[in-house]
């Protein structure tokens, strides 16, 4: 299979390219960059030297380059513009950026603050979230790939609300994420002086992954969803933590829901009954590692949700959505333990 990067000078496509180069079923062809254009793509990561002998090139050739799927790592408001020319070549797709996560274009324009180039592929998208729509994705040829926080948020709360045994008016998301979660541009909330020693709250007021997340837990359930989301910025490079609140309607065993549905999925695991999961768990690996807990036998449940946001929450699920989509076994080069220390 001949595969395409679209954006690939960011974390996320350093991240696809160190889970992709390895491989023997596929050959990765095509990496774009207008602003590395014609540069080796190991002179700006070395860490890829040996492993990945490509040249950037720019975006408009990825045409020429005959993939059987393309992954867009690229700002919003790029995968929109080109998606249609690729898919009418036969090319398949996943966007790891937010151009086809929401189905309603007017909250999407909303709250990505421009136009829309083409609502008619919207509804053609498949979220990527396979344990939820693992089906769906086998058969699509635009996948959605979901954002860091709604893939730990929805993953957390899963079995509760799709058990119709919580108030889904009054759910609380409280979510910390690393430095990388921001991207690798310049910019100065995430130097080193600005960011280290220091802990903060941001986006309190609307944060654009919270449509996208309350549009998933619509999915599970028929009642309506009111969620309070908040994330914060946490001084590590990489990881995500996500601390769930809910309001229980009855009394069940909340261990054996959360190992029951999560029973058949490779990458999420319920930790044992007390257990606190850390983002170092997880840090290089694809797995969500879960946790819930009924504080002093009372209504709330409180689950703790960990993931690596470049992984789990970006490129991993990318190529487990690739995986599903070309037919390959959905967990072909993501079964690395975590890297510690």
């Amino acid at each position: 299979m001949r595969i395409g990067i679209i954006g690939g000078s960011g974390y996320t496509g350093v991240e696809l390219l160190r889970l992709l180069c390895g491989r023997s079923d596929l050959e990765i062809v095509f990496i774009s960059s207008r602003a590395q254009a014609g540069n080796r793509v190991d002179s700006l990561f070395p860490s890829l030297r040996g492993h990945v002998d490509l040249v950037f090139s720019d975006p408009d050739d990825v045409g020429d380059a005959q993939c059987d799927l393309v992954f867009f790592a690229t700002p919003n408001g790029t995968a929109m513009m080109q998606a249609p020319e690729l898919l009418d070549k036969g090319t398949k797709i996943v966007d790891l950026s937010a151009d086809f996560r929401l189905q309603d274009i007017a909250v999407w324009e909303q709250w990505y603050g421009m136009s829309h180039y083409c609502p008619s592929l919207v509804g053609e998208a498949v979220y990527g979230l396979p344990e939820m729509q693992r089906e769906q994705i086998k058969t699509a040829t635009l996948v959605a790939n979901p954002g860091c926080y709604p893939t730990t948020v929805q993953l957390g709360f899963l079995p509760l609300v799709e058990a119709g045994i919580v108030e889904t008016d009054s759910l609380i998301a409280d979510a910390k994420s690393g430095i990388t979660g921001a991207g690798r541009g310049a910019s100065v909330v995430n130097l080193l002086a600005e960011a280290a020693d220091s802990f903060k709250a941001y986006g309190v007021a609307g944060h654009r992954h919270l449509p996208e997340i309350e549009q998933g837990l619509r999915r599970m359930t028929n009642e309506s969803v009111d969620l309070t989301f908040t994330p914060h910025l946490l001084p590590i490079i990489r990881g995500i933590h996500a601390t769930l609140y809910a309001r229980l309607t009855e009394d069940v065993d909340l261990q054996g829901l959360f190992e029951k549905r999560f029973a058949n999925e490779p990458f999420v695991d319920v930790m044992p009954a007390g257990a606190h999961p850390e983002t170092r768990s997880v840090r290089g690996t694809n797995m969500c590692r879960l946790a819930v807990h009924r504080p002093q036998g009372r209504r709330t449940a409180v689950v703790l949700a960990v993931e690596d946001n470049l992984v789990k929450g970006a490129a991993g699920q990318a190529v487990q959505n690739m995986n599903l989509m070309l037919g390959f076994d959905e967990t072909t080069g993501l079964m690395q333990p975590a890297l510690l220390p």
